[in-house]
């Protein structure tokens, strides 16, 4: 009898993956609260949202009366009491980051306005959520939950107004033209503010009936800037203004409005103390809008997110379908069962456009986690500073630069196995609150404006692709899963909270925190350790691309160009953007990664044989997918990395020390046989001509390690178009429903 066991095929991609999939690779498995979230939100994209889009409810910007219908599905289904604390009136206790991601998540699969629509007064709210007095965050966050039967009182919706008129829309978020200015302050009574403010792009406006708008003293009596709660109520001008000529997210209101208010200065976000005669708001609105964008860019991103994976079934059909009717297709032919699926083209580009869904993705819902994690400490900011005497201002900066070294020692600590690293050393650390501040903060200043960045920029761009994939019918109303709509709304979303420069900008100064570069350094090893057991989810070549980012930007913030200048600084965004691009790309497919094995290791052993084959399956799809994207976050890498170093260097010319007479290359050759043959273009020869090109090679000493990563990245890449083909072939096999879930 044979001994040779027969291989066995593996278990493949058969449908595409359901709710238990992503319960698990997105680590809600676990969290009722937020599966019945996941459901209610569903249940009213797919229902009354995708009725009003279907209905033709996008093809006015002007706030209708099927858009206001919407309000009372969100109502209805708790969106609008989503970030509100349970002893407001609130359903989920604890952070929230993970709940808005998978509302948002949900509501983008069908429209993007309609998420903003429905997670704006959560935006107006984040500011006194964030850093409100209890009395600001009773009124107003029990004030937005709907009022029950029989409970009198108004249901408050808000806004949030930071943007004003051109010149300072958008990005010039320091220079508020909004102004405030005492109006009244008798002796003994609290001082009454007049407030000044004409917003831009202001969502909500159409039906807000309060405002959380940032302005900026115009009177000697109030030092600095703040943020202001205004009410529709208050004495002065409420204009919602006219409303703004959008191209996209037209299931949102946006207007300009103008204010012109009287308030007291209780509205002050934060509170104010008096110093000297002055009114000194605890809180400036700079603090304000970091610690409010610092969790809900996150957000953003994934809706651009959703968007690329709900792009993934439409597409499919479309092309099944794409010659079903004719008289000469008859059913069980490739051409009426595949339609443009019978090509590779269109399997490999669809591909990318999932690969880029499940990255971005997995990016988003892990920094949404990681900042529910986070909160908890992030809050108590000050708390730690002050127990560990840490100072405001710059002297509080040199404090905490002292701590650093301590950090980075922690984080490698962690990253050691517990036989091996300094137990009681790293106990010591591991019970520093500061220090495990230091490594949360340096982490949630890169994750942030890194999914923001990476999700809705290169995410416009392959929705771009996706829509290209419908052909003509791609840009048409009536496209299945409203994908030009889609395509358009990712565009504002690059916008949305400061557009792409901006978060380059930040991530050039926060990607040069030690603390995070160790934890960088830390990512790799891991993904070595993976890449031993699991080779074909792409850990090796992303590791590989991940050294190289990290040799690279370590060589560039010493380096100087051809004249001399530092090649890495605040001024040189030709430098700085290009590396924060390439590092958005390593963090998207490293999480990616991460998902697939907890599928695969939640998914091991699961009870009855057709559900194992068919996680498998899902595994063994999804590990190519994260092979895929991880060649291709390497290229970029590869690509980016290389521009840089080289770049900058000025290509040496005739009569630099490079060239020699060709009579010494002859003499050379005695001593160095085969230097001529090596050489032989570097040479002048005694009438002064030379090879026709602009000086001899160039040269570069210290960059055989660069050289030398590079090899290896490309030899890394080993197997990743075998992992695209796979990928493609389940694509043209896997079934899907009959229908799409929601109108055309």
């Amino acid at each position: 009898m044979s001994t040779v066991e027969t291989e066995r095929t593996p278990a493949y991609l058969t449908t595409l993956p359901g709710d238990d999939v992503r319960q698990i690779m997105w680590r809600f498995a676990d969290r009722y609260d937020l599966q019945m979230l996941v459901q209610s939100s569903r249940t009213v994209a797919r229902g009354p949202v995708a009725r009003v889009v279907a209905e033709g409810g996008r093809n006015t910007h002007e706030w209708s009366a099927a858009k206001q219908s919407l309000l009372q599905a969100y109502d209805d289904a708790g969106l609008t009491t989503l970030s509100v604390e349970p002893e407001y009136g609130g359903f989920i206790t604890g952070p929230k980051n993970m709940a808005m991601a998978l509302a948002a998540f949900e509501l983008a699969w069908v429209d993007g306005g309609a998420a903003t629509s429905s997670l704006a007064t959560h935006l107006a709210l984040a500011p006194i959520h964030e850093k409100g007095t209890a009395e600001q965050c009773s009124k107003y966050m029990g004030g937005c939950v709907p009022p029950r039967p029989g409970e009198n009182r108004p249901h408050l919706r808000g806004a949030f107004a930071l943007t004003e008129p051109i010149p300072f829309a958008g990005v010039q978020t320091r220079s508020l033209a909004g102004k405030v200015r005492v109006e009244a302050w008798n002796e003994g009574e609290e001082p009454l503010l007049r407030v000044e403010k004409r917003g831009r792009f202001i969502t909500n406006m159409d039906f807000a009936n309060f405002v959380t708008a940032a302005v900026d003293s115009d009177d000697e009596r109030i030092k600095g800037s703040c943020m202001v709660i205004l009410e529709e109520g208050d004495p002065g001008t409420f204009d919602r203004g006219a409303a703004t000529r959008k191209l996209v997210h037209q299931l949102s209101s946006t207007r300009d409005p103008i204010f012109n208010m009287v308030v007291p200065a209780s509205r002050i976000i934060g509170g104010y103390t008096i110093q000297d005669g002055v009114i000194v708001p605890n809180v400036d609105h700079n603090e304000v809008i970091r610690a409010v964008f610092r969790r809900t860019r996150v957000t953003v991103g994934l809706m651009t997110a959703a968007k690329l994976v709900s792009a993934i079934e439409p597409v499919i059909r479309y092309h099944r379908n794409r010659f079903r009717g004719g008289p000469s297709e008859t059913p069980g032919s490739p051409r009426y069962e595949l339609g443009l699926q019978q090509k590779e083209d269109v399997l490999h580009r669809l591909i990318e456009v999932w690969a880029t869904g499940e990255a971005s993705a997995s990016l988003g819902f892990a920094t949404a986690r990681f900042f529910d994690d986070f909160d908890p400490l992030d809050h108590r900011r000050e708390e730690i500073f002050e127990t560990h005497e840490i100072p405001e201002g710059r002297a509080g900066l040199r404090a905490l630069n002292q701590v650093i070294p301590q950090a980075v020692e922690f984080v490698e600590l962690s990253g050691r196995p517990a036989a091996v690293r300094d137990g009681a050393r790293y106990e010591e650390l591991a019970g520093d609150e500061l220090i495990e501040f230091l490594v949360g903060d340096a982490l949630a200043n890169v994750l942030c404006p890194a999914c923001k960045l990476w999700n809705t920029g290169h995410g416009a761009t392959m929705m771009r692709e996706a829509v290209s994939l419908m052909g003509g019918y791609g840009i048409t109303e009536d496209c299945p899963g409203f994908l030009g709509q889609k395509w358009m709304d990712a565009q504002l979303e690059a916008t949305y909270e400061g557009p792409e420069a901006v978060q380059r900008r930040q991530l050039s100064l926060t990607m040069t925190n030690e603390i995070f570069l160790a934890q960088f350094g830390q990512w790799i090893l891991e993904l070595r350790r993976i890449a031993g057991r699991r080779p074909g989810t792409g850990a090796c070549t992303l590791a590989s691309a991940m050294e190289l980012w990290l040799w690279t930007i370590r060589r560039l913030q010493k380096a100087k160009d051809a004249d001399g200048k530092a090649l890495y600084g605040d001024k040189r965004q030709g430098v700085t953007f290009p590396l924060a691009d390439a590092l958005c790309w390593l963090l998207a497919s490293r999480f990616q990664i991460l998902d697939v094995l907890e599928l695969e290791e939640k998914t091991a052993g699961s009870e009855g044989e057709e559900a194992t084959e068919a996680m498998q399956g899902l595994v063994h799809f999804f590990s190519d997918l994260a092979h895929t994207q991880a060649a291709r976050a390497a290229g970029e890498v590869d690509r980016i990395c290389t521009d840089l170093l080289y770049g900058y260097n000025r290509h040496p010319h005739w009569d630099s020390e490079y060239a020699f007479p060709r009579g010494d290359l002859e003499s050379l050759e005695t001593v160095m046989p085969g230097i001529a043959a090596c050489s032989e273009r570097d040479a002048i020869d005694e009438d002064g001509s030379h090879a026709p090109k602009a000086g001899p090679c160039v040269r570069f000493a210290g960059m055989e390690t660069f050289q030398a990563l590079r090899a290896k990245l490309g030899g890394c890449g080993t197997g990743s178009g075998l992992a695209k083909d796979r990928a493609a072939h389940a694509l043209a096999n896997v079934m899907i429903p009959e229908a799409q879930d929601y109108p055309a």
